[in-house]
């Protein structure tokens, strides 16, 4: 199923195209209002998911990265095992696949990944993202649905 490989350029050209476009348009900390629960805010994530282990020293840099790219390794060669009926479960590692491609490239780049997609309610804000973040929590998302059944077909179909 490596066929759905498309996918996992496409997150990762959008990914790319929209963090240089902030880069370049932005200053860091900037924050821009869409819609009233919606900006656009440059932040440096030097950790993973929220920030975690944002402040560890450095280490960090290198074993995210590492890891992503582990990761990566593992889902090319689950997706070309995957069957033609497991289109469901394809796709959302082609998601999974691209979004950790996309941080990766930061990591490796910046020594930070780049978010900017800041959705809030009142004072509150929810963690600072972005376009591969997005891919990764959809293809788990859709991981988890597969695996209660749903998008299944019969092998013999």
């Amino acid at each position: 199923m490596l066929k759905w490989l498309w996918l996992s350029f496409v997150v990762l050209v959008l990914d790319q195209i929209t963090k240089l476009a902030v880069a370049a348009n932005m200053q860091l900390y900037q924050s821009i209002q869409v819609i009233p629960f919606f900006n656009l805010t440059y932040v440096h994530n030097t950790g993973a998911a929220f920030s975690f282990l944002s402040e560890a020293g450095g280490w960090q840099r290198w074993f995210f990265a590492a890891l992503a790219f582990v990761i990566s390794v593992v889902i090319t060669v689950w997706l070309a095992r995957l069957k033609r009926h497991e289109t469901l479960l394809a796709v959302s590692l082609a998601l999974v696949l691209g979004g950790a491609v996309g941080n990766l490239i930061d990591r490796l780049a910046y020594g930070y990944v780049i978010d900017f997609l800041d959705v809030y309610y009142q004072d509150w804000h929810w963690p600072a993202f972005n376009i591969a973040d997005s891919a990764i929590t959809i293809g788990v998302a859709l991981m988890i649905a597969e695996s209660f059944g749903i998008g299944k077909k019969d092998e013999a179909s």
